[in-house]
């Protein structure tokens, strides 16, 4: 894509930004829970819950999401420090999210409990695996995910690992939440570099990779998401993922027909 036409891009998709980028606009999203925390550590942890939960009809998304953090209490973090095993057990008696059930979310917490006992903070953890050098947060990902799998057991795929392929949407769209500060995002990891953040892909935005001509893939892996995320980088490299909430608000919220916008964008730029 030649400069011209990534400066003109560039204007339609700030003009979406400007539009649904908007607290007003969060609401039905999982991300709305991370706005009820001003501590970080609660926010990290009420965000992991929402991501990883963040899969199937939104009503259900919230309402299982609503269910868990309800159990946490006023703040997630020191429930996560604190709760025994037993008590836990007892807390996601019945609890159930399509095809996650409570043992799937007993490995889940379980895993952040041994994070917070290892590192202090999600965010030292995710830090303990990211290099200057790295162009991209996708090594330190895997890392993170690692750290999880040790107290994971049966949450399965709810915290998928980068190392086999997986697009993770979902730990990419934790990372937006954390890293990332405006309107809609609430941010807190600052020492993460927005630049090296990875489109959270899914077939909303593998369908705008694809239309944008960012990727030719078919399959929504990872390499598909390391080459959607390559797209947008080149159009504004300090925040390859700054249109992704408006992105997918543009479909939900407005109506429009996605695939004709993208082609009527393509055709403009």
């Amino acid at each position: 894509m030649n400069k011209p036409l990534q400066n003109c891009l560039k204007l339609h998709l700030d003009t979406l930004y400007r539009t649904w980028n908007r607290k007003e606009y969060i609401h039905p999203d999982p991300l709305e829970f991370l706005h009820r925390y001003e501590e970080m550590e609660d926010r990290e942890i009420a965000g992991m819950i929402a991501a990883s939960l963040a899969y199937g009809r939104v009503k259900q998304i919230l309402r299982s999401v609503s269910v868990i953090l309800r159990v946490m209490g006023p703040s997630p973090a020191e429930y996560v420090r604190t709760v025994t095993s037993g008590s836990l057990k007892s807390d996601l008696s019945g609890f159930r999210h399509r095809f996650a059930g409570e043992t799937h979310m007993l490995s889940l917490i379980t895993g952040l409990k041994r994070i917070v006992a290892e590192h202090g903070t999600l965010y030292a953890c995710f830090l303990s695996g990211l290099r200057e050098e790295d162009s991209t947060v996708l090594d330190a990902l895997s890392h993170f995910a690692d750290c999880m799998s040790g107290g994971i057991g049966n949450a399965g795929h709810l915290v998928p690992s980068p190392a086999r392929g997986s697009a993770c949407k979902r730990l990419n769209l934790y990372l937006r939440w954390m890293v990332r500060e405006d309107a809609v995002d609430p941010g807190g990891w600052n020492s993460v570099p927005a630049e090296k953040l990875i489109i959270p892909l899914d077939v909303h935005m593998h369908r705008v990779g694809l239309g944008l001509g960012f990727t030719l893939r078919k399959q929504a892996d990872m390499k598909t998401a390391i080459e959607v995320t390559a797209g947008f980088r080149n159009i504004v490299p300090e925040d390859p993922v700054r249109y992704d909430f408006a992105l997918t608000r543009l479909g939900i919220r407005s109506g429009e027909n996605l695939e004709t916008y993208l082609e009527s964008c393509r055709k403009e730029s």
